[in-house]
């Protein structure tokens, strides 16, 4: 067992405080990491704010990257020394889902945790912690299922790489696994922040001869332009989908709902041309309903949703980190501030203010 410096919510709609916990040895096939970088998520404060529901106390945090200090006796794929990012998306690798090629939609994760009984991962004071997302990445240290953790190589500078824990997987696998964005096509993307970055830039990687960003902020706009949007709409005294149709020349084919709002969702649905494919892709907080008029299935569009880009995160991880390597996507610029655990919270104010594009919790 180790000791650990974390940031521990004891209660939804509580404040972080930053303890000491303790972290157990790895079981067989757990991988102990100690966490260098970790990307401050609107997932996170969506959990501590009760709009997505999860147990506590917990460590949240789900976008971490580190080096791996120790691994159980089963454990294959990492070693001691190892670079590597961390996911939600882990799984059995058993089920229905899982054998039909879907990781992500992986039905039994129970298969990557301890069965009940057994001595928790995390603890304060002798009581057991929850691993929020399965990972509790605002911690130094992270015990972790041997799946939730990818290699990668020295190189990339874990900061970075961290961003593809979550924003880039959830934003980049929507455009290019969730909706199949197709060359010369066009597309919205409501909202700009890290996931709707990420959707850009999946998009222009995907060859869309049209990426149209909308944000309430001008300085997201222009980090849009950056990162591929061809076209920016600051919203005004005009109707949203309107200013989209008259750029689009009737209707975009794709368009991203990057930010989990039931109105951006339904603009996302009735910005589309005809046969075009809407995605959800942010969290909309639990208890919402979302309203369609029916007359617009007519003309063939569609809605879906999208969880965590779609993933395949063992594959995916190591390409995108390539397609960085080559200077096809822009980590560097996503990251807005690096802080240390202990501005946790002005780094979660940062976010919900919209100032940023990400932060990151740095712990060395």
């Amino acid at each position: 067992m180790v000791t650990a410096t974390a940031a521990v919510l004891r209660e939804v709609g509580g404040d972080l405080t930053v303890e000491q916990i303790d972290v157990d040895d790895p079981a067989p096939d757990e991988v102990l990491v100690r966490t260098v970088a970790c990307g401050v998520c609107h997932s996170d404060l969506h959990f501590m704010q009760g709009s997505i529901a999860g147990p506590t106390p917990t460590v949240p945090g789900h976008e971490p990257a580190g080096v791996v200090e120790a691994v159980g006796s089963d454990v294959r794929s990492v070693g001691v020394g190892d670079h590597v990012i961390a996911c939600t998306s882990m799984f059995c690798g058993s089920c229905t889902q899982c054998m039909l090629g879907r990781t992500h939609l992986c039905s039994d994760r129970a298969f990557c945790m301890r069965p009940k009984g057994a001595k928790p991962r995390l603890s304060l004071d002798g009581d057991p912690l929850k691993q929020f997302a399965d990972l509790s990445g605002f911690s130094e240290m992270m015990l972790l299922h041997e799946r939730a953790v990818v290699k990668i190589d020295d190189d990339i500078p874990l900061d970075r790489a961290a961003l593809v824990g979550c924003a880039v997987t959830t934003g980049v696998g929507a455009a290019l696994n969730t909706a199949k964005v197709e060359p010369g096509s066009s597309v919205a993307v409501f909202g700009c922040g890290g996931v709707g970055a990420s959707v850009i830039q999946g998009a222009r990687l995907a060859g869309a001869r049209q990426i149209i960003a909308i944000d309430l902020l001008a300085s997201k706009l222009e980090s849009a332009r950056h990162f591929g949007a061809t076209h920016t709409i600051l919203p005004g005294e005009e109707s949203i989908v309107r200013e989209i149709k008259k750029l689009s020349a009737g209707g975009v084919d794709f368009a991203f709902d990057a930010v989990g709002n039931v109105e951006l969702a339904a603009s996302c649905f009735y910005a589309l041309a005809p046969r075009g494919k809407a995605v959800i892709v942010g969290a909309i907080p639990r208890g919402q309903t979302l309203n369609l008029e029916p007359g617009h299935f007519y003309v063939e569009k569609t809605i879906t949703g999208s969880i965590m880009g779609s993933n395949r995160f063992h594959i995916d991880a190591p390409r995108y980190l390539e397609l960085y390597r080559q200077g096809r996507l822009d980590l560097d610029a996503m990251i807005s501030a690096r802080r240390p655990l202990p501005e946790i919270d002005l780094a979660l104010s940062d976010l919900e203010a919209g100032e940023v594009t990400r932060s990151v919790i740095m712990f060395d």
